[in-house]
């Protein structure tokens, strides 16, 4: 009896011996093939850690919206602007220290001197698809003068308005930088139904904060650290007074090969490759393709002079590039990246 019964579990377990065996090999196999492929990823990325879509933005954006503004020179300054079919609201546009109203339109018959910079571009273009009028101002000076400027502006905003029969649509505000200050200072004289307010704390500290003050969005770049603790301050400030206030942060991420065309419009990707490539043998991006400073800082166009073998079609196109260099290292630059977040803001304060 006691060996019949050694037997047969000597049978079961050489039974379960071999089922593991067929299990097991399998999965050795797997293993083995995803090992593989893991040191074949490794080799083909030069040694490179690989980059995690999870950090890169939605780089491209494609409009079926078309470019035909009207140009005007009114009091000392000019402004551009579009109105779409059946607009719902009316949006004012403040670029930032050297910028123009020309920066935002791409050139055209109806405007031979517009730039049309990528980011305000795409602002433009999301704007007009989602059926804003938009209109844009040049300042008298290099950057806004806060004070100085608002009697003019408004008076401008106001005639604009009644002008084209918009009085009845809400009106709200994005400006960067120095235009982000001129329309936290602008928003004290004129009703917004909110504004948002780009790579800048307002100047709150040195106004009185009425009660009927418009809702705050602030877009910034974390990494400029003290603007980013002045932006908290005014937040907290606004809230006290009842004020509807709320933050998007822009973060920094990694370039592509077909970055720059992709955000560009009309350059051509060869050229955007060449530049990536350009940028990754001079070390302007470390080992997972960031950049390591801001492109204000980093000596791109030199490389590119002593390269030769790079042509831009457009000397103009280093405007271009520069900003969009300067959006990837994420510290202080116009961002179209946000767009959704920013006119959902809008929308949602519309009455």
């Amino acid at each position: 009896m006691s060996v019949v019964l050694m037997l047969r579990r000597g049978s079961k377990l050489g039974k379960q011996w071999h089922g593991l065996q067929n299990y097991q090999l399998p999965v050795l196999v797997a293993t083995l093939i995803l090992i593989l492929m893991a040191f074949i990823l490794f080799i083909t990325n030069n040694g490179q850690e690989p980059i995690s879509t999870s950090v890169l933005p939605k780089l491209k954006w494609k409009s079926l919206v078309q470019l035909h503004p009207t140009s005007e020179f009114r009091n000392g300054t000019d402004l551009i602007w579009q109105i779409p079919d059946s607009p719902k609201a009316v949006l004012f546009l403040a670029h930032g220290c050297n910028g123009r109203a020309v920066n935002f339109w791409d050139r055209s018959p109806s405007c031979p001197n517009c730039v049309g910079l990528p980011e305000e571009r795409l602002i433009i273009l999301h704007a007009l698809a989602r059926k804003f009028a938009v209109l844009t101002i040049s300042s008298s000076g290099r950057c806004w003068s806060f004070w100085e400027e608002g009697s003019i502006v408004k008076g401008i905003i106001r005639w604009w308005v009644e002008k084209n029969k918009l009085e009845k649509l809400p009106l709200v505000a994005l400006g960067a930088s120095s235009g982000g200050y001129f329309v936290s200072a602008l928003a004290n004289d004129m009703s917004f139904s909110s504004i948002a307010l780009m790579i800048a704390e307002g100047v709150f500290g040195g106004m009185d904060i009425p009660d009927n003050y418009p809702p705050t969005l602030f877009v910034h770049m974390p990494k400029d650290r003290t603007r980013m603790r002045l932006i908290g301050e005014n937040m907290e400030t606004l809230r006290q007074r009842g004020v509807d206030v709320a933050e998007v942060k822009c973060m920094e991420f990694p370039l592509t090969p077909n970055f720059l065309s992709d955000r560009i419009s009309g350059l051509d990707e060869a050229v955007s490759v060449k530049l990536f490539e350009l940028f990754h043998e001079k070390g302007f991006v470390d080992e997972n393709r960031f950049m390591r400073n801001d492109g204000r800082a980093t000596r791109w166009k030199e490389a590119l002079k002593e390269k030769k073998t790079i042509l831009l079609d457009k000397n103009e196109w280093v405007h271009h590039i520069q900003e969009e260099l300067n959006l990837a290292f994420a510290y202080h630059e116009m961002t179209s990246l946000q767009n959704e977040e920013i006119f959902n803001w809008f929308e949602s304060h519309m009455s």
